[in-house]
């Protein structure tokens, strides 16, 4: 039963990883930290995967485990950690792939979301990830409408942010 057990979450944690990194990415600043954080969401995942019922999807279940580990890491380690500032980090990316306006556009908006709240910073990654508000309220244990009012005023927000 075991064995069963590991294949599945294995398997299921293989099919969406790509969750989790994005996760990684939106709580890290650096590789290191990227790749610790990464760890520590799968061993949360292994160990609450037994009580995974399946009521709702595996990678609805498997957005909230890793949001809320990656929070709570946050929020403990906050004060200690020390992560290389996006803006240092050099990318090989293809002349023609190469965009400097989109590129300054995108490292604007990931500056202004990381000034926003922790719960803010998971719906705007969930709503960015094409997540019904449906699938965002039960990821986040809140309201549908809830979802819907708070997206709109974090929108609100990133445009003061973005254009003060």
């Amino acid at each position: 039963m075991e064995e069963k057990l590991e294949h599945q979450f294995v398997s299921n944690l293989e099919k969406h990883q790509n969750i989790v990194h994005k996760i990684c990415r939106m709580y890290t600043n650096d590789q290191e930290s990227h790749n610790d954080l990464f760890q520590e969401i799968t061993i949360q995942l292994w160990k609450a995967y037994p009580r995974f019922r399946g009521d709702s999807k595996f990678s609805t279940w498997m957005y909230r485990v890793a949001l809320n580990t990656a929070i709570t890491l946050y929020r403990k380690s906050k004060k200690d950690i020390r992560t290389q500032d996006f803006d240092d980090v050099s990318f090989r990316i293809k002349a023609d792939e190469y965009n400097d306006e989109t590129e300054q556009q995108l490292k604007l908006m990931y500056k202004a979301v990381k000034e926003l709240s922790d719960i803010d910073k998971a719906l705007v990654f969930l709503y960015l990830e094409d997540q019904s508000y449906k699938d965002i309220s039960e990821t986040l244990g809140i309201s549908e409408v809830n979802a819907r009012v708070k997206m709109n005023r974090i929108k609100k927000a990133l445009k003061n942010i973005l254009n003060p």
